[in-house]
């Protein structure tokens, strides 16, 4: 589980890093291609066009990744293994009389057990 969410934590880094990158390689509304990228954008390799639509679809998909490990890491986060129901289908609890194993055995015998004395008995459900 720990190499999972590293993995999980160093993807999320590099979409972040990424984003981040591409927005600023992008343009403006006002600015053209031969202001970002100096003059002749249309003989460029993705054409006079092609690299913005091509940067803003990689910022969306970096984008989306970096939502989904966000929320995996948070649903891994929260996570917590519920105890297992046993065999028979009932809780399994520890045991109660290990306090009056240790008393002297005049005392045992007068104190009896009251259900406030059983841990986990006073709490409502």
């Amino acid at each position: 589980m720990l190499y999972l969410k590293t993995l999980i934590i160093v993807v999320q880094l590099l979409s972040a890093l990424g984003v981040i990158g591409l927005v600023l390689l992008q343009h403006g509304k006002g600015a053209d291609m031969g202001a970002a990228f100096g003059s002749g954008a249309s003989g460029s390799l993705f054409g006079a066009t092609g690299s913005a639509n091509f940067l803003s679809r990689t910022t969306a998909v970096l984008a989306a990744v970096f939502f989904v490990t966000t929320l995996t890491l948070t649903y891994l986060g929260a996570y917590r293994a519920k105890p297992s129901a046993g065999l028979l289908g009932a809780a399994v609890t520890a045991p109660v009389a290990a306090s009056a194993a240790s008393a002297p055995a005049g005392a045992s015998a007068a104190l009896p057990a009251s259900a406030a004395s059983v841990p986990g008995q006073d709490v409502p459900k």
